[in-house]
């Protein structure tokens, strides 16, 4: 495994830019312990609304608060050095009108310094994405399995199995696309449908249990690590079990306390 050789913070065009001629590679961060090791081995770090739920132990991502994702982003921001800096728009953030969205993207650019937003919707949500980049404001546009969505979708289902589902997801890409979103993140979706559109797209297209045929692949860093709990999906391959090596050191350490061992005398203060 390598690292980056990149002295500065890889850019929106940059990344745009890695469409076929490498693979882009992303990781979910919410705290500035993860985004510091992550920085490293990824093209961009998302601040995923997954944050509700891996991070604060909430059923589903609707009640994640725009002050949140910017107290959020911010640390990871200044916590790396490489990495583009990706945050999602909350529910209800921008869904109300193109002059709502602005507003708060330009509140979380600005108060951030991220480098771009991630919104979630199909065709209904072009006119923002447009409205937005026309303005400034760099969107990658989440479609497919959105969990945002996910009153309306009946729980996290994949997407795009059927042809008229699989068609309406074309038509929702096309039409991002025809708006002026950077990129587009496929997220539970058919792999022939995720594959089409890949081939289809002049920006990248991010899987996240989608298609090998995407450009890039994103995954939330706690499913790979072993610490997602009981809601991790099939899809992801789990890389570490660094939820045991926590479980084993938290032990030893109670072990210690209970036992009188801990701290050694030469471990504290004022004792040479």
């Amino acid at each position: 495994m390598s690292t980056h050789s990149r002295t500065t913070r890889l850019t929106v065009p940059q990344l745009v830019a890695m469409k076929g001629q490498q693979k882009i590679v992303s990781l979910t961060a919410y705290s500035s312990a993860f985004a510091r090791l992550l920085d490293p081995f990824v093209d961009f770090i998302l601040i995923g609304d997954s944050t509700a739920m891996v991070g604060y132990g909430r059923a589903s991502t609707l009640d994640m608060s725009l002050e949140e994702i910017i107290g959020h982003t911010r640390a990871v921001v200044a916590s790396t050095r490489q990495a583009c800096v990706i945050a999602d728009m909350p529910f209800g953030s921008y869904q109300e009108s193109p002059q709502q969205a602005y507003r708060n993207c330009a509140q979380v650019l600005a108060r951030t310094g991220c480098d771009a937003l991630k919104l979630e919707g199909g065709q209904a949500l072009a006119g923002t994405v447009e409205f937005l980049v026309q303005r400034g404001i760099p969107v990658m546009a989440h479609i497919g399995l959105m969990p945002q969505y996910v009153n309306a979708m009946g729980g996290f289902k994949a997407q795009g199995l059927s042809d008229s589902g699989a068609s309406l997801i074309e038509q929702d890409a096309r039409a991002h696309l025809d708006a002026g979103a950077f990129s587009l993140l496929l997220e539970g979706v058919a792999e022939g449908v995720a594959r089409r559109i890949s081939g289809f797209s002049p920006m990248p297209t991010i899987g996240i249990g989608a298609s090998p045929a995407c450009d890039g692949q994103v995954l939330v860093t706690e499913d790979l690590l072993g610490l997602g709990g009981s809601r991790v999906p099939r899809f992801v391959k789990q890389y570490a079990d660094v939820g045991a090596l926590i479980s084993q050191a938290c032990e030893a350490f109670a072990h210690e306390v209970r036992s009188g061992q801990f701290p050694e005398p030469r471990h504290c203060y004022g004792v040479s």
